[in-house]
């Protein structure tokens, strides 16, 4: 039982550890090129590049992102501290950043819609058998 609790939890930190050096070197590249895109974003396109091509297997990556996920709450409590920490901040600029983070949040919603509905429309084609033609006599 030990061992395998024990490559799980290699697995995941090997996994998490293939993620961070995926962001690592998309950042670098933005960073030199001068790209005005976060490197994380262009890491997202990487990754989801390499998943639907199958040169990265969802296997290789599934329970380290499972766990980011799944404590996605703890990364953001930086935000969480600097809210109570620039209130006159919030107080004078509020509705803006809210406005801000709204329509972010509702652009991201939409763009993962998209690219989820497309990505299972393009499954359906490729899973559909061929069509015969006959030929009329």
């Amino acid at each position: 039982m030990q061992a395998s609790r024990f490559s799980i939890l290699t697995a995941r930190i090997t996994q998490v550890l293939a993620l961070v050096a995926v962001w690592w070197a998309a950042d670098e590249l933005v960073r030199r090129i001068g790209l005005p895109i976060p490197g994380g974003v262009v890491g997202l396109f990487v990754v989801l590049a390499l998943l639907l091509s199958g040169k990265l297997p969802l296997h290789r990556i599934d329970q380290g992102a499972r766990w980011l996920l799944a404590d996605m709450l703890v990364f953001f409590v930086p935000a969480a501290v600097a809210m109570v920490r620039y209130r006159d901040l919030l107080a004078s600029e509020g509705l803006k950043l809210l406005a801000v983070i709204v329509l972010g949040n509702a652009c991201v919603m939409l763009a993962t819609a998209l690219t989820v509905e497309w990505a299972v429309r393009r499954r359906r084609v490729r899973a559909r058998p061929p069509a015969r033609h006959e030929e009329a006599a």
